[in-house]
């Protein structure tokens, strides 16, 4: 589904702030496999998806989604094709128009614009459908304005609004970083069910270990804008946090200074 070829990325060339932000990565993605993505501050991993995703524009290498090559595609055409939800709820919706009117304007995403009515009576009915399976009780608030949720309520719709048309890429981006722990669970479970349910390619930045191991089928390391760790299968499921925290150690030539804030355990 997703093809990295040779990509690098760097920042500010040529001044005294110039960051190599992405070294000749090459990453390939399967249909329906969900990866999920760990390393420090600063290793390249919300500049991966940025440059996946078009708001980036690469240096050298190509990209291909569905073996179409989308290295010069604009933003605005690949995000007819890739679903993303970022860290700050905020950014996912327009806050001053209802749950209805947001969900309107993600399901129309890549069709047809006409002169039809903007919200048929069958379309408010499914929307209202896709929403109860939230288990929020949003379903009876849809002419509620998106300002008036939630950071977890939220993101969980920002999410449906992602997928509710099955992108081709689902990108997450440490998007129950903002959340407390308990809400932050129910978007992880959420995220787990409508990935599986609908078989989406995705890829989740996450700097909780634990939840990196747990969530997702395929789990990458990064460190300086290179993949130094790429695990599945049976070695994924015996790895434990201490063993993850060994490797990068191996892999990197560096130990973290502390885990917990750049890598949280917990």
């Amino acid at each position: 589904m997703l093809n990295m070829e040779t990509v690098s990325k760097t920042f500010g060339i040529g001044t005294i702030n110039e960051k190599l932000a992405l070294d000749t990565i090459s990453l390939s993605l399967n249909e329906g496999e969900f990866l999920t993505i760990i390393g420090g501050n600063g290793a390249g991993k919300s500049t991966l998806l940025n440059c996946i995703s078009g708001t980036c524009p690469i240096d050298k290498g190509r990209v291909f989604l569905d073996s179409e090559d989308i290295t010069y595609m604009p933003e605005y055409k690949r995000s007819r094709k890739i679903g993303r939800v970022f860290q700050d709820p905020l950014r996912g919706t327009a806050f001053d128009m209802t749950i209805e009117e947001n969900l309107a304007i993600a399901y129309s995403k890549g069709k047809k614009k006409g002169l039809t009515r903007g919200i048929s009576k069958t379309d408010r009915k499914w929307l209202r459908e896709q929403v109860a399976l939230l288990e929020l009780g949003l379903e009876d608030r849809l002419k509620s304005k998106v300002g008036l949720l939630s950071g977890g309520q939220r993101q969980a719709l920002t999410l449906l609004m992602a997928t509710i048309v099955k992108p081709k890429l689902l990108q997450l981006d440490e998007h129950t970083a903002a959340l407390d722990p308990a809400i932050a669970k129910k978007v992880l479970s959420l995220t787990k069910k409508i990935v599986k349910e609908h078989n989406i390619s995705t890829m989740m930045i996450t700097h909780n270990m634990n939840v990196a191991l747990e969530y997702g089928t395929r789990t990458i390391m990064m460190h300086e804008g290179r993949i130094i760790l790429d695990i599945k299968g049976e070695e994924r499921k015996k790895m434990t946090v201490d063993a993850l925290i060994e490797q990068f150690s191996k892999r990197s030539g560096t130990r973290l200074s502390n885990d917990r804030m750049l890598l949280k355990k917990n």
